[in-house]
């Protein structure tokens, strides 16, 4: 019985395209190394993918301030920052990150966690004291202001 009940909620999940990742948060995630063959990829080049739909219905401008749960990898798999290994959500304004995180995080919806492959030069590509090449973000936006 709990089978057949369970069917109908996998084919949901297959025809959206996008529920819920159950993964480690601080563990890299298994493709780290590049984007997968069917992530959205902007003009620019940041490839991202939907891990957890959101409910809300606001999304940020390039001028809003967000608060959201992160965690970041070089495409080798070493994690370069994390909000959820703090236990603390981060705040900030968007245009004062890099390009990467601005231009994504204006496709989100409130309560939406994505996976974003940023390339070097929407990243740290003119600060050689940084993270240099692709880096890799799941990031869930919490809220918009």
């Amino acid at each position: 019985m709990l089978a057949r009940a369970l069917v109908p909620v996998f084919a949901l999940c297959l025809a959206v395209g996008a529920c819920t990742v159950k993964e480690d948060p601080l563990k890299a995630p298994p493709d780290v190394a590049a984007p997968p063959a069917d992530a959205l990829v902007t003009p620019s080049g940041l490839a991202s993918k939907v891990l957890q739909v959101g409910l809300g219905q606001a999304r940020p401008s390039a001028l809003s301030t967000v608060r959201v749960h992160y965690t970041g990898w070089k495409t080798t798999g070493e994690m370069i920052d994390s909000s959820v290994a703090r236990g603390e959500p981060a705040e900030f304004p968007l245009n004062m990150v890099i390009t990467g995180w601005t231009e994504g995080l204006q496709l989100m919806v409130v309560g939406e966690k994505r996976r974003f492959w940023i390339p070097a030069k929407l990243a740290y590509e003119t600060m050689p004291s940084r993270p240099q090449g692709m880096l890799v973000f799941d990031i869930e936006l919490l809220a918009v202001r």
